[in-house]
């Protein structure tokens, strides 16, 4: 069988080599992401995997991963900020607060499609002026769901979190080794 990754994220793979897995090939997915009116985080994470494994063609052989991450603070989901305004609202609304960080996972094989959402909690210190502009310039806010990385600088603001790190960064790897041993993806023994 052969692993696709419905992902271009650079993380995910990273995450998937500590898996011992090695991606035949990176297959993004174009769908529209847009939460649905009134649509709880957790559907909407849990739809996102989902419709990015389905949207991906497929041969007998391969197992398609797909994922996705949200951030949310109350009920308000945290995507990717579409500029500094909002990373920078982003931040000052997780300041010294617990988050949650939704990750959910989908793997599709000839024999179906397989689903996992982890929850983790995040707390967030209490940040300050220097810390918000800092990271601000840093860039590493860009392309990140909450507007943050905790694999990066972003970590330093993270006192605390309960449930999944890997799931924070991307991919919860524990539930996805579960997944796709199930779909017949194992790390090639040595």
């Amino acid at each position: 069988m052969k692993l696709i990754l419905g992902s271009a994220s650079p993380r995910r793979r990273e995450l998937l080599a500590q898996l011992g897995l090695e991606p035949a090939t990176l297959r993004p997915a174009d769908i529209d992401e847009t939460p649905i009116k009134g649509e709880a985080a957790r559907d909407y994470v849990a739809r996102m995997a989902r419709e990015k494994a389905m949207a991906l063609e497929m041969a007998f052989d391969e197992v398609i991963l797909s994922a996705d991450t949200t951030v949310t603070c109350g009920r308000r989901i945290l995507g990717k900020p579409e500029d500094d305004k909002q990373a920078a609202e982003f931040l000052w609304l997780l300041s010294g607060r617990r988050h949650h960080v939704l990750t959910a996972v989908a793997v599709r094989s000839a024999d179906g499609l397989r689903e996992r959402l982890v929850d983790t909690v995040v707390k967030f210190k209490p940040l300050s002026n220097e810390d918000v502009n800092g990271y601000l310039a840093s860039g590493e806010w860009r392309g990140k769901a909450g507007g943050y990385a905790i694999q990066g600088l972003g970590g330093a603001f993270v006192p605390w979190l309960q449930g999944s790190y890997t799931g924070v960064v991307g991919l919860p790897l524990a539930e996805t080794a579960t997944l796709l041993a199930a779909a017949g993806i194992k790390r090639e023994s040595a």
